[in-house]
C-alpha cells in the first residue's frame, strides 16, 4: 500500500501545481506574458487567510473568501499599474523583468509585515479523511478536497472559455489582439479579467498548499510557483488541459522520487523530465505549434 499512498499524495500535490499552472497558462495564453510574481500571489493569499483565521479567529470560509477577493484585486492592480504600460515595449524582457521586480517587492513586504519566522498554518479543511482497504490506506480530507477541487476548476474554466461571451473574447484576444479590437472587444478589460481569474486561483492554491503542508514564510510560494510554471510548460503552456496534466505528472513524479529514490534528488528528477519532454516535443505534451505572421 505504500506505493498507492505515495501515488495519492502525488495526485494531491500535482493538483495544487495544476491549479497554480492554470493561472500561469491563462495569463500566457491570453496576454502572451509570464507573470513570475504569480507564485508570490500564493504567499499573499496564504498570509491573508492566516491573519483572518489564526490571528483574528474568524471562520476559515471567511478567510478564504477574503483571500480570493484581495488576491483578485492584487492581480488586476498589478496588471494595470506594472504590466499594462509595458505591453507595447520594444523588448518583451521589459515585462519579464518587471514581473521579477513585483515578486521581490511582495516577498520583502511580507518580510517587513510578518517577519522571517515560520508561521504555523491552521488547515482550513477540518475533515480527517477516509480509510480504505481495511485500514491499510488512509486518505486525508485535504487530499480528497484538493483533487476534487482541481477537477472542478478545470471543468469550470473549460466551460467558461468555450461557452461564455467573455471566454470567447479571451480566445479572440489570444489569437489576434488587433483583430479582436476591430471586432469591438475591449482587450484591456479581457486581459484584466484573465489576471483576476489567475490571481483568484493563486489564492485557492495557497489555501490548499498550506493546509497540506502547514507552514508559512514569505517564500512559501516561490518554489511551488516555479514548479507550476514547469508544469504549464510540460503540458503545453497556453493549454488548460495541458496545465492540468502537467501538474499531475509533476506532483506524482516528485512524490515517487522522494519515496523511492532520494528526497534531495526529487527536484532534479522533475526538472530533468521537463528537459527530456521538451527535447522530444518542444511545445509540451498538449501544446500546438503556432506560426508567427511577418
Amino acid at each position: 500500500m505504500s506505493f498507492l499512498t505515495s501515488f495519492v499524495n502525488g495526485l494531491s500535490l500535482g493538483s495544487i501545481y495544476a491549479i497554480i499552472a492554470l493561472g500561469y497558462t491563462m495569463v500566457y495564453g491570453i496576454a502572451k506574458m509570464l507573470n513570475f510574481a504569480h507564485g508570490d500571489f500564493i504567499m499573499v493569499g496564504s498570509y491573508i487567510i492566516f491573519t483572518f483565521v489564526s490571528t483574528l479567529g474568524l471562520h476559515p470560509a471567511v478567510g478564504v473568501l477574503v483571500s480570493i477577493v484581495l488576491c483578485t484585486l492584487l492581480g488586476v492592480g498589478t496588471e494595470r499599474i506594472a504590466y499594462r504600460p509595458l505591453r507595447q515595449a520594444a523588448s518583451p524582457l521589459a515585462v519579464l523583468i518587471t514581473a521579477i521586480g513585483v515578486s521581490y517587492l511582495l516577498e520583502n513586504l511580507a518580510l517587513l509585515i510578518f517577519g522571517a519566522d515560520t508561521k504555523s498554518f491552521t488547515s482550513i479543511i477540518p475533515w480527517s479523511g477516509i480509510t480504505l482497504a481495511g485500514g491499510a490506506l488512509r486518505i486525508q480530507g485535504v487530499t480528497i478536497v484538493t483533487i476534487a477541487l482541481s477537477v472542478a476548476i478545470l471543468i469550470a474554466l473549460q466551460f467558461f472559455v468555450h461557452r461564455t461571451k467573455s471566454g470567447q473574447a479571451m480566445l479572440a484576444v489570444a489569437q489576434d489582439k488587433g483583430a479582436a479590437t476591430l471586432m469591438g472587444i475591449d482587450v484591456n478589460k479581457t486581459i484584466s479579467l484573465t489576471f483576476a481569474i489567475g490571481s483568484a486561483l493563486a489564492a485557492v492554491a495557497g489555501a490548499l498548499l498550506c493546509s497540506a503542508y502547514p507552514s508559512l514564510t514569505p517564500y512559501t510560494g516561490a518554489m511551488p510557483g516555479i514548479k507550476a510554471f514547469v508544469a504549464a510548460v510540460l503540458g503545453g503552456i497556453g493549454s488548460i488541459p495541458g496545465a492540468m496534466i502537467g501538474g499531475l505528472v509533476l506532483g506524482i513524479v516528485e512524490i515517487l522520487s522522494r519515496t523511492y529514490i532520494s528526497s534531495q534528488l526529487s527536484d532534479a528528477i522533475v526538472f530533468g523530465i521537463l528537459v527530456v519532454v521538451l527535447l522530444v516535443k518542444p511545445t509540451g505534451l498538449l501544446g500546438k505549434i503556432t506560426q508567427e505572421k511577418v
